[in-house]
This record gives C-alpha cells, structure tokens and sequence, in this order.
C-alpha cells in the first residue's frame, strides 16, 4: 500500500478510530490523506485493484458505524476551502473536508449565508449531508436540500458531476447518499445575502407547547423546543428574519448562558446524575428553570448553532408532523410510569417535505424528535422504548444516529428505497463503499 499511512497512529491507540461519542470504534487497514479530488481518485482506483473496501470519515459526529471500515479509511482534512463563489448564481462551491464552521465565517466575511443550519458546525460538509445533518424550519429544510450540484468520486475512480442537468438521477440520492455511493469531493449550496435573526428563548410548561405546536410551528420560520423528561416543562426558541439592529447576546451573558450553564453546569449535573442515578428527577425540576427567557439578534450562523460540550449518545427519528404531539406524549407517558433517569432533555424541530431520495423528509413535512443519554450511561431501555413508540408513528431513523431499523422496514419507511438501491447496485455493484452498517439499513 505504497502511500497509505499504515501505522495507524492518526486514528489513535493501536490504530483504533472512533467517533465523537465513543460508542463507534474501528481499526482500518490504512489511511490516506488526500488533498485533491485527483488524488482521492487515484487513491479509489488503488484501493479497487487490491479488493479492498474503502470509506470515509469527517470529525465522527455520527452515532452510528456509517463510517466504520477494516479497509481503507480516507481522512479528507486537506480537502479544504472554498473552490467558487459565483455571485452571479449565488452560490459557492466548497471542498467536502471542510468544517462547516470554517464554511459560515468564510460565508460571512462575504456578506452571506446559507438559509439553514443543523444546532451544531463541526462537522464536515460531507459528512453532514451524507447523513441527513437538518436544523429546524417551516419552509427551508435540510443542509442537502440547500445543495445546487455535487461531485462525486465513483467506484471505478470516475469523477461525476451531478446535478438537476446533470446525472440527475444521481443527484436525486447523492446529496444524502449514506457514504453508498461514492465518495463526496466537493459540494455547490446556494446562498444569499447575510441577514439578520431575532432568537427569542421562552421557557415554557410541556401541556402549553404541546397544545400550541401547530400555531408555533406556522408562526415562526424557524421553531424548535426541548422538553425535559421528569418534569412538566420546557425551553422553546422562536427564530425569525430580523431588519435589526445588531443585537448579541452580552459577553457575559451570553457566557453564563451558553457556557456556563449549558455546557459546565449541565456536565457536573449529568456527571452527578451518572453516579447516582435516583437524583436525575430532582436535578432536571433545577435544570429546566436555570435557563431564563432572552432576545437577541445576530447574524445566522450564531443563532442557530451553539457548542455542544457535554457528550452524549443520540437517537432521532422523523416523524409525519401531524404525528408528532401524540408521539411526543406517549413518550412521556412512558418515561413517567417508568423506573428510567433521564438527565437529557429531548429535542423537537421540523422540515418542510423535499423530493431527495433517501432524506427523512422525503415527501412529507416532518417533525423531529430526539432523545439523548449523558455519554457511558446505559441508553438501550430507553431508546428501545422510544422507538417503540416512533416505528409506531411511521418514524424514520436519521442515517447518523443509533437506532435498530434494518432494509426490510425502511424499505417501507421510504416510497423511493428501491430507486436509491437500483443506483448503488450500478454504481457500487462490488459495495466498495459498503461496511455492516449499510448492509443492514440497505440490504445486500
């Protein structure tokens, strides 16, 4: 493997790679670097001669195995910055390795933005479209559903470029293609001018959000609340388009909110409740009153992300939106006749429908909901038990968090299944890209 780092050490002890959240881990044969979309080709073409599988990983935001191989493992760190910005089509090309949040302050200094964001920016470009990454809103929808054209690298080393014009049927699946069909070299979004968001934080009791969802959600452009389980209440955020002024959070305000409270308090809290599980009830009646209402205005990269220190395991499935109450109160009902601690609050956010083949949103406007476990903490009973209760609603897994659904439900789940495995199976018919995950959620 003349070229490829086979030491191992990037990845970490005895070669061993995992992911943010500790629950993933793999030991590739080898690991490139690669810094151009000809040299990831070529790297491709090498890996095909040897019969070796070949995938790729960003930061391992993702909860599942998506990216795990025994092969070879493509590390697209040099694959970096923007390649075009077309003012003219208001768009901008961009290198599949870069962080998102290197992606928004590039943007930014530009004067521009993308429409929507995902809560969190360290992931990879492609890494967040490959799995469906998605923030909230009434009318603007996913990361992928921002995206005007991709390039590809196939299996037999070809470059694609895709888009409506062009290889359309691969840019129908590839914009969330699972890391299935080939590997993502460079991404085109649109973007527009930077505008201004007014955030207005609210808590607020469950029975109330609950019973306004529907007025919520269509209200605002952008609506997302987290209730917190053992209790009866929750925190809402209200974004919309603002004509200002500026408006930041202060320093210290902004600190002691952000920070302090969300992330350092929130981690002794769920180290605590880790220790001693019987205290989780008491600590989340504190936890869901320390965060106060606030307003502020900025632009929009800093108002819908915010940093996520405290580590945790993840489970999200989308649900049909008119769905979600009844789902999200047998959820509850189930956490409170239970003998489960849950330190994490769960999260719920919404997407228009968009017509990408395998997205969760896929022909339906959707609702998100999401349960967390503090990291080392055991999350099987619960996850199990909420999805239960999603399956029942028709939910759909996101593609980059834990879950147990296999081809033969989601090929019920998805009305287009069978046209995203008919692409892989020309595409990939060897499943260079495929690993145990894609084997279980796509089949053979």
């Amino acid at each position: 493997m003349s070229g490829w780092n086979t030491r191992r050490g990037r990845s970490g002890p005895n070669g061993t790679w995992r992911n943010w959240a500790g629950n993933v881990a793999a030991r590739p044969a080898g690991e490139v670097f690669p810094a151009s979309v000809e040299e990831l080709a070529g790297h491709v073409r090498s890996a095909a001669g040897k019969g070796m599988r070949v995938k790729t990983v960003g930061t391992g935001h993702s909860f599942t195995a998506i990216a795990a191989t025994d092969g070879l493992l493509i590390r697209p760190d040099l694959l970096t910055g923007i390649r075009r910005l077309d003012r003219s089509s208001m768009t901008v090309t961009v290198e599949s390795g870069t962080p998102l949040k290197r992606l928004n302050a590039a943007l930014a200094r530009e004067g521009l933005s993308l429409t929507n964001m995902g809560d969190i920016m360290e992931q990879t470009v492609a890494g967040a479209i490959s799995t469906g990454t998605h923030g909230t809103g009434r009318d603007s929808g996913s990361l992928a559903a921002q995206i005007r054209e991709l390039e590809l690298v196939t299996a037999d080393g070809r470059v694609l470029t895709c888009s409506e014009k062009e290889n359309p049927e691969v840019f129908a699946a590839a914009r969330i293609g699972l890391g299935a069909l080939g590997i993502v070299s460079a991404v085109t979004f649109a973007v527009e001018p930077m505008f201004l968001l007014t955030a207005r934080e609210e808590p607020m009791t469950f029975d109330r959000v609950t019973a306004e969802f529907d007025a919520l959600h269509a209200e605002n452009e952008h609506f997302e609340f987290y209730w917190f389980p053992h209790t009866g209440n929750c925190n809402t955020k209200r974004n919309n388009r603002s004509q200002g002024p500026l408006a930041p959070p202060g320093r210290i305000s902004g600190w002691f909110e952000d920070e302090f409270l969300s992330n350092g308090v929130f981690q002794v809290a769920n180290s605590f409740g880790k220790a001693l599980p019987s205290v989780v009830p008491a600590i989340a009646k504190v936890s869901s009153r320390a965060l106060s209402a606030r307003t502020y205005t900025d632009i929009p990269y800093k108002v819908f992300t915010s940093p996520r220190r405290v580590r945790f395991v993840e489970m999200e499935y989308a649900l049909p939106r008119e769905a979600a109450v009844e789902a999200l109160r047998e959820l509850k009902a189930m956490v409170d006749r239970s003998p489960l601690r849950v330190s994490f609050p769960v999260e719920v956010r919404t997407a228009p429908a968009d017509d990408i083949t395998l997205s969760t949103a896929s022909g339906r406007d959707s609702a998100y909901i999401a349960v967390h476990m503090y990291r080392g903490t055991p999350y099987r009973a619960y996850f199990t038990a909420a999805e239960r209760i999603m399956t029942a609603h028709g939910g759909r897994p996101h593609w980059g968090k834990v879950h147990t659904r296999d081809a033969a439900y989601l090929s019920r789940a998805y009305p287009r299944f069978g046209e995203f495995t008919a692409l892989r199976d020309r595409l990939d018919p060897e499943r260079m890209f495929g690993n145990d995950y894609l084997r279980r959620v796509l089949g053979d």
